[in-house]
């Protein structure tokens, strides 16, 4: 199945999706080499946001960095309101994701990587773990018990994408790469953010070094704009779908997996929430396990 639009995309920004995607394959390659997997010809790929966690991890990101003195109060806020419409609306704007995105990259100019890794592990221990999807991980879980290597594939940075699939006990992960020079951060990326065909052609990248058979392999995401991902593989899987995402997974006859409840409601909750910043809390007692593989 060909991806929507990439052929209509300019060629330097298909250059720079597969740049992103090598250099986030060639980042998994320490994971990888740790493991003799049972299943050494299948695996797995998640997303990240909304689909292993509740929300962005970029944005509990910045928001632990922020209480770190990385940046002001005014340049949080902006990213909060990106987080809220992310929410709310359920869809993945890319004007919105790479506006997010290289903005809180962009912070990081001029830290270390050992400083940002550091400050990661504390991040995801008070503003991640309790926010991963039960239900996610649950079926990321039954790839591992299974013998095969499950891999993270998100737009957030590699370093807090590494994090969390070493917490997690996945095999290893694949996120966007920012330059460093000297184990210091220059404030831009390698190739492009590892969003939509970007992610594509890093499952391609890994999976020819790795030898995967893609059409044994599987992928999870909420998102339409992950099409290229799970349009790659055997036995894609949409979870906490967005609404176009949803109906072409029932189109092609997918399977959906819905960690969320009460939807509609929530929706109408996360407004209020996320407008007066209270979005740390508000959405973990919704949580339930509403169905397992």
């Amino acid at each position: 199945m060909t991806p929507p639009e990439k052929s209509r995309r300019p060629p330097d920004l298909r250059q720079r999706s597969t740049l992103a995607g090598e250099a986030a394959a060639a980042a998994a390659e320490v994971e990888t080499a740790l493991d003799h997997p049972a299943d050494p010809r299948s695996a797995a790929f998640f997303d990240v946001d909304n689909t292993v966690m509740q929300g962005a991890s970029i944005f509990h990101l910045a928001r632990g960095l922020h209480r770190r003195q990385f940046f002001t109060t005014r340049e949080i806020v902006g990213a909060a309101w990106k987080q809220a419409y992310f929410r709310v609306v359920g869809v993945e704007d890319p004007e919105h994701v790479a506006e997010a995105r290289n903005s809180a990259l962009s912070f990081i100019a001029g830290h270390t990587v050992t400083e940002l890794e550091e400050l990661g592990e504390e991040i995801f221990d008070e503003g991640m773990a309790h926010r991963i999807w039960p239900g996610t991980r649950a079926l990321a879980q039954l790839h591992l018990d299974e013998g095969q290597r499950v891999w993270l594939v998100t737009a957030a940075p590699i370093e807090i994408a590494q994090i969390i699939a070493r917490r997690l006990g996945l095999t290893g992960a694949m996120g966007t790469v920012s330059e460093h020079v000297d184990g210091v951060y220059t404030g831009r990326l390698v190739g492009d953010l590892l969003h939509g065909p970007a992610k594509g052609e890093a499952i391609k990248a890994l999976a020819a070094r790795e030898n995967l058979d893609l059409a044994a392999c599987s992928a999870y995401s909420d998102s339409y704009n992950d099409l290229p991902m799970l349009s790659l593989v055997g036995d894609p899987c949409a979870i906490n779908p967005d609404a176009r995402l949803r109906a072409h997974a029932r189109e092609a006859g997918w399977r959906i997996r819905d960690y969320r409840t009460g939807r509609k409601a929530a929706r109408a909750g996360l407004v209020v929430g996320a407008v007066a910043g209270a979005a740390s809390g508000t959405i973990a007692a919704g949580v339930a396990l509403r169905r397992r593989r």
